[in-house]
């Protein structure tokens, strides 16, 4: 399918020489067009930069610096894009040809949407496996769901550039749950769109993963005291935001004191408690 608004496919990566080319692959296979594909290499100490480079030349964009995380990568890429959609792929996924096709089509179909995913398939260790009913996605008002965990894949999704104008880009302070912090910043205000097709192949798994190597309610309870400090919700999503938040600090604590960590329990302890009087 050949359209006329341009797409702009944003890939982070750091030393996944072999899996980046895979996943450049599939934003070069889609059957829209046009389509930019901007790789961003975050510092990688392997041949990453040259292998992609010698293989596609010009038909990506290779961005190479420092290490500085998934968040400043996106944030790169984001920048040195031109499409007035916006779309991610982790380095470790694939897209399946129509993915892109497929979400413009909705864009076009439903004007007032400004964010819109699509299903998946999830692989785990090579092997196809059933996503758990709680990870099911869903569309519309999702924002309640999202604080509980997050409801919307990187890799799946498609942006217009008026809505990260408008919501901020990732947050660079945070090494995990940087998606987290943004979906909430988005689903409070809008409703997000579905594309009911597995148009993703979501790889998982592996011990590189950055949620394998930091603590998730750590970085949810630090996107969630900033949530509430910025005078973005409603009374409802407020009161909703302070419960999961409480939540999170308990069992973020307790977890602390279990493994020894003291110091980083009564930090978490002495946060909560100025926020809540903050409130």
């Amino acid at each position: 399918m050949a359209g006329h608004v341009l797409v702009s496919a944003i890939i982070p990566t750091f030393n996944r020489a072999q899996m980046a080319r895979e996943a450049i692959r599939s934003v070069l296979a889609q059957t829209y067009r046009p389509i930019e594909c901007i790789v961003v290499d975050d510092g990688s100490t392997d041949n990453t930069a040259a292998e992609l480079g010698k293989e596609f030349n010009d038909r990506i964009r290779l961005i190479r610096q420092q290490n500085l995380g998934v968040s400043a990568a996106r944030n790169s890429g984001i920048r040195a894009s031109t499409g007035d959609f916006i779309s991610f792929l982790d380095s470790d996924d694939t897209w399946l040809p129509e993915k892109t096709e497929k979400q413009v089509g909705y864009f076009l179909k439903h004007p007032q949407v400004l964010i819109c995913q699509t299903t998946e398939r999830w692989v785990r260790k090579g092997r196809r496996v059933n996503p758990p009913r709680t990870h099911i996605k869903k569309e519309g008002e999702i924002f309640s769901d999202s604080l509980e965990r997050c409801m919307i894949t990187p890799s799946s999704v498609m942006i217009r550039r008026k809505l990260l104008n408008e919501s901020g880009l990732f947050d660079e302070s945070l090494p995990v749950c940087e998606d987290y912090d943004l979906w909430l910043r988005i689903t409070c205000k809008y409703p997000v769109g579905l594309v009911r097709e597995d148009l993703l192949i979501r790889n998982g798994g592996r011990p590189d993963q950055l949620s394998a190597n930091h603590s998730m309610d750590k970085y949810r309870i630090l996107a969630l005291e900033k949530l509430l400090l910025s005078n973005a919700l409603n009374p409802e999503q407020k009161s909703e935001a302070i419960a999961m938040f409480k939540t999170r600090s308990a069992i973020y604590a307790n977890g602390c004191v279990k493994r020894g960590k003291l110091d980083e329990a009564k930090e978490c302890q002495a946060r909560q408690g100025k926020i809540e009087e903050a409130l």
